[in-house]
């Protein structure tokens, strides 16, 4: 009996596709088993839940991606022809942290303008009593004074003649406008010659106003062009970002900065309420735990914390996500003798300011003004992924229902000066 050479051939394809279907359907019912959530404590589940929606997050509503259009610097820099050039000297200290020498920074140059006034670059004044530094200790002085070229006439120190009985002290409102200086700052200064500035903040929010001042620009190219790490600072600030990148390995080297200072939790404005809303306005570390883990937060993210050295009561935010970090532990430890070990909390707070600008995500959990000014610093840079904090009911929730309203409805001041 002969075989038919066609029928033979015909016969060994169907069996090759008859076992490569086999395989296709062993490995879409593995692939399906991988995914699904198996039996457990309530618990695990609802993690198990959560991680899926972590994938389901990154890639559908971009949890690590900010702005997709770069933004860029929309400020036109004044000319010194515009003012007039006085005698007189302005003088002022930038104190409390770096969220709050922004805003200094940018009223003393108003000030100093609109009075035709030499300004005198600032010291940097910390916590304790004669605790007093060089600006050029933490910002880059050559910066600065580029910054301001044809802005305001700079100077280092106030000539020997200029004592302090002939500077008169005055306080002005953050986000000082032209109308209140001309009111009760320039009467003053004309009597006096000279005058010495602190900023006191009638409101810690930074939304832009509904019309465009003159004064803008100015603040503008304060805030945002004219303070730059100095070297030394700039470059521990860069190797603890890269050690941070270096431990997310799993996930493509991002991070989340969470500013959270346990000693901050007990002081008066994060007892009870925000009288504004209503809404819970500070947060501690379980509470953090748990809305990171039900808005999708991946177990094995790595999260870096403000707090100087570990407490205690970090351990619950560590329990959920293993790799959380403290300056302490991330620090090069030939580093540590000066900018840790020392007490010196000014260049601790420089550190955590940032890294805060650099993560890829930045969870506020302490409503204030490091939130408003690290907003501002990542809308420039188009770092936009700043999630606020809330209390959540159900098991989960989406992530971009938690974007900062600084963002989601772009009325923050730094939108004014970037286009």
């Amino acid at each position: 009996m002969g075989f038919d050479l066609r029928q033979v051939v015909a016969g060994i394809l169907t069996l090759t596709m008859f076992v490569m279907l086999i395989h296709m359907i062993k490995r879409d019912h593995f692939d399906s088993v991988q995914d699904k959530t198996f039996p457990g404590s309530t618990e695990d589940a609802t993690y198990e839940t959560v991680k899926m929606d972590a994938t389901h997050v990154r890639k559908n509503i971009g949890l690590w991606k900010g702005d997709t259009d770069e933004l860029k610097p929309c400020w036109v820099k004044p000319s010194g022809d515009e003012v007039e050039q006085t005698e007189g000297f302005v003088t002022f200290s930038l104190t409390n942290g770096p969220e709050y020498h922004i805003s200094q920074i940018a009223d003393a140059v108003i000030v100093a303008r609109n009075l035709g006034a030499t300004l005198v670059v600032p010291d940097i004044r910390g916590s304790q009593p004669g605790d007093k530094r060089n600006f050029e200790d933490i910002y880059d002085i050559g910066v600065f004074t580029k910054s301001m070229d044809g802005v305001v006439k700079l100077t280092k120190e106030l000539p020997a003649q200029v004592t302090t009985s002939k500077i008169a002290a005055v306080k002005v409102p953050n986000r000082v406008t032209e109308d209140y200086i001309a009111r009760h700052v320039e009467p003053i200064y004309r009597s006096k010659g000279n005058v010495r500035l602190a900023t006191y903040f009638p409101s810690i929010n930074m939304r832009k106003s509904g019309k465009k001042g003159d004064t803008d620009s100015i603040a503008c190219l304060a805030m945002y062009g004219s303070l730059e790490l100095q070297p030394e600072m700039h470059d521990l600030v860069d190797s603890m970002v890269e050690r941070l990148r270096t431990l997310s390995r799993k996930s493509d080297g991002q991070f989340i900065a969470v500013d959270l200072r346990v000693e901050m939790l007990n002081k008066k404005g994060c007892q009870g309420n925000d009288d504004s809303d209503g809404e819970k306005s500070c947060f501690n570390a379980q509470e953090i735990a748990m809305f990171l883990r039900k808005i999708g937060i991946d177990k094995d993210t790595t999260i870096y914390v403000t707090q100087s050295r570990w407490d205690d009561s970090l351990d619950s935010l560590k329990e959920f996500f293993p790799k959380t970090y403290t300056k302490e532990s991330i620090m090069p430890a030939d580093k540590k003798a000066k900018f840790l070990d020392s007490g010196d909390s000014e260049l601790e707070n420089v550190i955590d300011f940032y890294i805060s600008t650099e993560s890829d995500v930045f969870v506020p959990a302490i409503s204030g003004l490091l939130y408003a000014n690290v907003a501002g610093k990542r809308i420039g840079s188009g770092k936009t992924q700043i999630l606020v904090p809330s209390e959540i009911s159900d098991s989960s929730a989406s992530a971009s229902s938690f974007l900062s309203p600084y963002i989601s409805k772009k009325n923050h001041f730094a939108y004014s000066c970037y286009c």
